[in-house]
């Protein structure tokens, strides 16, 4: 189960490794926590009439064609969008969002889907959400509480039977190294690099995300089909941005991995790890 809080965010945060273990057989299912219902449009070929006025509507269409381009199963768990507040000093909050919700109001839902799907591994994002968005932030909260409260026959009794998931992942898509990578590879071959300004700003006392990661899914067999579900998501994936910079092969060669953190675990697994199911077969 891959906890994510809007649509588009399980196509751009290690879809590669949802395709990779839904075509292999096992049951993998997207829990998308709001519609996206405050994005905006960020392909300027989908800024045109009709699509702003019906943007929820819109975004669930896209939705669909994703998780089909994925082969995985979805799930709406009908949150309202936040939207990402900007200014200084920042504004409030719209009423009513998902990151207004409280705790326990917001976790028993997500409970009642793992109790429900009965998944071995969950992923979701880091306490900074991977980004500071506030559902982000309110998403990594509820999948730390459902993966704690799912197995607890106290916890949550109207939210179905006791189901307890055995790890816990974050995802980390940012990582220095991989970027750095792409940069110098566009560079040799004279290409445009739309890398080269964020590189230039990321100061090394920020640290990387790699110091994290615990473990590395080979997944490249499965870019093409991440790189459709981006392309469903037509309203917020440019085909001509950043995402599609790097040529499928280079990529598939300089970095065929996809990156996690092992936040959580109730078996036995050794670390590095290049399985998210490493040590459950085992039991």
């Amino acid at each position: 189960m891959a906890v994510h809080a809007h649509p588009d965010d399980e196509s751009s945060k290690a879809a590669a490794t949802l395709a990779k273990y839904a075509a292999e057989g096992h049951e993998v299912l997207v829990v998308t926590l709001t519609g996206g219902e405050r994005g905006d449009i960020l392909n300027p070929a989908m800024d045109r009439p009709g699509i702003m006025e019906n943007l929820p509507e819109v975004r669930r269409k896209e939705m669909a064609e994703a998780a089909a381009a994925l082969g995985v199963e979805h799930m709406w768990l009908g949150f309202v969008d936040s939207g990402l507040p900007e200014g200084d000093p920042l504004p409030p909050l719209p009423e009513g969002c998902f990151a207004l919700v409280p705790h326990d109001e917001a976790t028993e839902p997500l409970v009642k889907a793992v109790r429900e799907f009965k998944p071995h591994v969950i992923i979701t994002y880091d306490e900074n959400g991977g980004y500071p968005h506030p559902d982000h932030i309110k998403c990594h909260e509820v999948s730390i509480a459902a993966f704690d409260a799912a197995g607890d026959p106290e916890a949550y009794p109207d939210a179905g039977e006791p189901w307890t998931p055995l790890k816990l992942y974050y995802t980390h898509g940012f990582i220095r190294d991989r970027i750095y990578r792409f940069s110098e590879e566009l560079e040799k071959a004279g290409m445009e690099n739309p890398f080269r300004e964020w590189l230039a700003k990321w100061k090394r006392e920020q640290g990387d995300m790699m110091a994290r990661v615990t473990t590395q899914v080979e997944a490249s067999e499965y870019f093409q089909q991440r790189d459709d579900a981006l392309r469903a998501h037509a309203t917020q994936i440019d085909p001509n941005g950043f995402f599609f910079a790097v040529p499928l092969e280079w990529q598939q060669r300089l970095w065929p991995t996809e990156e996690f953190e092992l936040a959580q675990t109730r078996v036995q697994t050794a670390i590095p790890e290049n399985d998210l199911f490493a040590g459950i077969e085992e039991e």
